[in-house]
């Protein structure tokens, strides 16, 4: 990622051309467009993003321009990324010398001020199916998701990472229907080649999480049309391309919203009721549900990275109800201690026998649970269902973290895994969109994803 204050490709403005910066923020998989009022000099009654002019530090610029034109405060802004900037000509206005900005905002709740006459959360691509402000599309392909954010990213979890990669394959299926620069580099085949090429690159990225590759297999699936109810007769594309593409990755970005309030929904109707309820590391799932059922939580500090402080103080701010912060090593005594009725966890991916891969730590306090005879609960979208065959990658980390500067003897060996696993016997249930499953329905969870990952390679 660029920072916000430096130049990202080393250009600035010259004295002939005026700075612009463009603004995308991100809600989930939907940007933020405006409509231009005529209270603006230029281009007034089309769509553009966030926007204003850069006489100064483009970064500053940009977050003044959040406030001022969305009412959204920007330091509740996640920061992503700044795009190299480049120079727009227009025989009416001069030379504008963009600079486009992403961020991620946690809310869709927008008050516009005098220059926008109307504005609407969209998919990306829909920027080119609307008149825009000159080379709208060329400020978004800069600062787009990437193959190497998929492969790269170590701050977020799978949620996060495979709408990513979903939106990597939307945007470039996207620029190959419309005849424009992709924000991926594309290999010069035919289009449905070229997505596959695309697609198998996105599964490659992470293989360990299975999500990202049942998300990407399930777009190209349902675009290949080989299934009962295709996508041509519905939608009038011609399956296996690039529109087809497109529409089934929106798709399948689309449902991820409804399918997480379907998640939760069920949850709130789960047996522990305004009971205490025990958790580790950081899940936005098991957050939306803690908040919506729990009476009290107790919350492990979640080493390596600690993570479980961070979500014991968001959750103390969001609940009436108290939170309990413990270490690691103390949840068997905090689980009777707090007197917790439910264990409640996430999942980065579920293995075709009902076994649960989550941050370290999460088997030691479903075996605390099952030894308290206290029931553990995973909340999971199916789509974190691998296949037979997943390979589990369990991301060693550096040992160094637990022998700090000491060089380690010859006969020392370290185990430092970043993720566990925990077997089926210590979870009594899996809350998902689909509702709470047994190990039995999770395996053929895992036949589907298996099939729509058969979809055809060139």
């Amino acid at each position: 990622m660029s920072d916000e204050g430096e130049e990202a490709d080393g250009a600035s403005a010259d004295a002939d051309e005026t700075g612009v910066v463009t603004v995308f923020l991100r809600n989930d998989s939907d940007v933020l467009l405006c409509r231009r009022s005529d209270a603006v000099g230029s281009y007034s009654g089309q769509w553009g993003a966030v926007a204003g002019h850069a006489e100064g530090d483009p970064g500053r610029l940009a977050r003044e321009e959040i406030s001022e034109e969305t009412g959204i405060d920007p330091d509740d802004c996640a920061f992503v990324r700044r795009g190299p900037s480049f120079p727009v000509e227009d025989p009416d206005h001069g030379t504008w010398r963009v600079t486009p900005f992403l961020f991620d905002c946690p809310t869709r709740e927008v008050t516009t001020n005098r220059e926008t006459t109307e504005h609407e959360w969209v998919q990306p691509p829909a920027i080119l199916d609307r008149e825009t402000v000159p080379r709208l599309w060329e400020s978004y392909r800069r600062v787009a998701p990437t193959v190497a954010d998929v492969r790269e990213d170590r701050e977020h979890g799978s949620e996060y990472v495979s709408r990513r990669a979903v939106e990597v394959l939307r945007d470039a299926a996207a620029a190959l229907d419309a005849g424009v620069d992709a924000p991926v580099d594309l290999p010069d085949w035919a289009d449905w080649s070229r997505l596959a090429t695309l697609a198998d690159a996105l599964l490659v990225a992470r293989e360990s999480m299975a999500v990202v590759g049942n998300r990407v297999d399930r777009a190209m699936w349902l675009a290949a049309g080989e299934h009962e109810h295709g996508w041509d007769g519905s939608y009038g594309t011609p399956v296996r391309s690039a529109g087809a593409v497109r529409q089934t990755a929106e798709h399948v970005l689309a449902n991820l919203e409804p399918a997480q309030r379907r998640l939760v929904g069920d949850a709130r109707r789960a047996d522990w009721g305004d009971g205490v309820v025990a958790t580790l590391s950081r899940s936005g799932t098991v957050r939306s549900v803690l908040e919506a059922v729990a009476a009290r939580v107790v919350v492990a500090e979640s080493r390596p990275g600690g993570e479980g402080r961070a979500v014991a103080r968001a959750l103390a701010d969001a609940l009436i109800a108290p939170v309990t912060l413990c270490a690691d090593a103390g949840v068997a005594h905090a689980l009777d201690a707090c007197d917790a009725d439910a264990v409640l966890v996430g999942a980065d991916t579920v293995l075709v026998d009902g076994s649960v891969v989550n941050k370290v730590g999460t088997r030691t306090l479903a075996s605390a649970a099952a030894a308290g005879d206290v029931p553990v609960y995973v909340a999971t979208h199916t789509d974190k269902v691998a296949p037979a065959g997943h390979e589990t990658d369990l991301e060693p980390r550096d040992a160094g973290e637990l022998l700090g500067d000491d060089e380690a003897p010859a006969g020392l060996r370290v185990e430092n895994p970043t993720f566990d696993v925990t077997p089926p016997a210590l979870v009594d249930g899996y809350c998902t969109e689909a509702g709470f499953l047994d190990a039995g329905a999770i395996r053929r969870v895992a036949e589907r994803a298996a099939e729509h990952a058969d979809w055809p390679r060139p």
